[in-house]
């Protein structure tokens, strides 16, 4: 992906969210043909000159200085997943962070398999690499979908099924799409997601919609109301942690609030899974 236009994209974009008086500077006198932030008034703000803003958000300052970075960041009241995003784009690492694995430990998969929640280990593009019966039972058995489309972003935006067990499907897609723009811009030199977005701009409509949006999110916490075909709806709420030794990967465990209808449906959804079998793992990478 060009570092220089998803710069460009990504100021201009958050410009259009902000307006002179969030900021306490004068506005720019004229008719305005685009909604948020003038250039000028972006520029004031964050205490710097118009040229050398105008050159950054256009991609043509080799080393942007962090302090101006952070400046114009906190200037767009950028929360901390956005102002890593800026500084990424901005300042790319001259090195590559280590490739992604292609399997996970053993191990790994040993403390899943004990899980007594749906958890899962995903990639930076969303491939997802391990994963538990819950975790299957609770989307689509995994096992069944071909390697190369074990993808949380390609299954949500091409398979019904998975689709449909979200209540709120287009807070996920959101969720996933900012993720992806996310390790976009972390290294923009990956063709293997740029290969990604590709398929999902020409695949989806709403796929193209809402990557137009130009929102950045990590994943870290949160909740999902899901449907569920055996168990009906309830809520799970989630946590996500990087893995120290590789850093491209993450654990995802999914858990009910104790006492609530949400975790009776979850020990539901287990009873329902060790009962029928159904979906034994099948990781053929882990055999």
């Amino acid at each position: 992906m060009d570092r220089r236009s998803e710069l460009t994209e990504f100021l201009r974009s958050c410009r259009a969210r902000r307006l002179p008086e969030d900021l306490g500077v004068t506005p720019v006198l004229g008719r305005r043909r685009v909604p948020g932030l003038r250039r000028e008034e972006l520029a004031q703000a964050a205490s710097v000159s118009v040229d050398y803003y105008v050159r950054l958000e256009q991609g043509r300052l080799r080393n942007p200085s962090e302090a101006v970075l952070d400046s114009v960041a906190t200037a767009l009241a950028l929360d901390p997943a956005e102002r890593r995003h800026l500084h990424n784009l901005a300042r790319p690492r001259r090195t590559r962070e280590p490739a992604l694995l292609p399997t996970v430990r053993p191990t790994l998969q040993a403390m899943l398999d004990a899980s007594a929640v749906p958890a899962a280990i995903y990639g930076h593009r969303g491939e997802v690499m391990a994963w538990n019966d819950l975790a299957a039972a609770l989307l689509i058995d995994f096992g069944a979908v071909p390697a190369e489309r074990r993808n949380m972003p390609w299954l949500l935006f091409t398979d019904d099924e998975v689709a449909s067990r979200f209540a709120d499907w287009e807070g996920k897609a959101r969720d996933l799409v900012a993720q992806l723009r996310m390790a976009a811009g972390a290294d923009p030199d990956d063709t293997t997601l740029a290969a990604l977005i590709g398929e999902l701009s020409v695949r989806s409509a709403d796929f193209t919609r809402i990557w137009a949006g130009y929102r950045v999110r990590e994943k870290s916490r949160g909740s999902h109301r899901y449907r569920h075909p055996v168990v009906g709806e309830f809520t799970l709420h989630y946590e996500s942690f990087r893995l120290p030794e590789e850093p491209n990967q993450s654990l995802v465990c999914q858990f009910a609030e104790p006492g609530t209808p949400d975790e009776q449906a979850l020990a539901l959804l287990a009873s329902w899974t060790a009962g029928t079998g159904r979906l034994e793992r099948v990781n053929p990478q882990l055999r």
